[in-house]
């Protein structure tokens, strides 16, 4: 049995337990460099992540998101009927995967010129404090416990 050490370990990380999760989803899916991709910052609060699908139209694509997972596959339609006397494109399927972080939205993605761009935006949500009221305890009434003394006793 291998114990295996977290960096969430803490008590004092509460509910964190699927941040873990993603974390192992995320290493996982990072191994497989098709296609190749950049992430741009664009302006304060965006981001852009541009993907190199030459060959794939928009009809080979899909952009999806589940669960704070951006995924994007692709897989192309072979012609049977082509014989290559040379094949150095790439035209192999794909998935990519991206967990975005919490306020994160996708705002769009669109084709130009064999890339695949992804805009994302990072929603600033307004502080919400909220004072919690402290409640005193009320103590606890101590009951009295009467003993009935039998008046013949005192005969005896």
């Amino acid at each position: 049995m291998t114990t295996r050490l977290s960096l969430f370990d803490s008590p004092l990380f509460l509910g964190f337990d699927d941040f873990e999760k993603t974390i192992d989803r995320m290493r996982k899916s990072g191994a497989d460099g098709y296609p190749p991709y950049n992430i741009e910052q664009i302006g304060d609060h965006g981001l852009r992540i541009t993907l190199a699908v030459a060959g794939f139209s928009m009809d080979d694509l899909d952009v999806e998101i589940d669960q704070n997972q951006l995924t994007v596959r692709g897989k192309r339609n072979e012609d049977k009927d082509k014989v290559f006397l040379h094949r150095g494109i790439a035209s192999r399927q794909f998935q990519k995967s991206f967990v975005l972080a919490d306020g994160i939205e996708v705002s769009g993605a669109e084709m130009d010129n064999g890339l695949l761009h992804i805009n994302l935006e990072q929603i600033i949500p307004e502080s919400h404090a909220v004072k919690i009221k402290i409640n005193q305890k009320q103590p606890r009434k101590k009951e009295l416990k009467t003993i009935d003394v039998d008046s013949s006793a005192d005969n005896i």
